[in-house]
């Protein structure tokens, strides 16, 4: 009994394993976006939890120069 319940936590083991390395068919390096519309996107915490407030820079705007 005992080496049947060790035989089938392995395979199970073994087969999570093989399903994780796959990642899902992912290929390619991970890419963060760097275009300006994906600036304003909330990130994974942020999604996570609504309260959080990051301290995100804000965009520098340029002096006003007098006429």
């Amino acid at each position: 009994m005992f080496k049947v319940l060790r035989i089938l936590v392995i395979a199970q083991t073994l087969g999570v394993c093989a399903v994780a390395l796959t990642a899902c068919g992912q290929k390619g390096p991970l890419v963060h976006p760097q275009d300006p519309l994906s600036a304003d996107r909330a990130t994974l915490l942020q999604t996570l939890i609504p309260r959080f407030q990051s301290e995100a820079p804000q965009p520098q705007t340029p002096p006003a120069t007098k006429p």
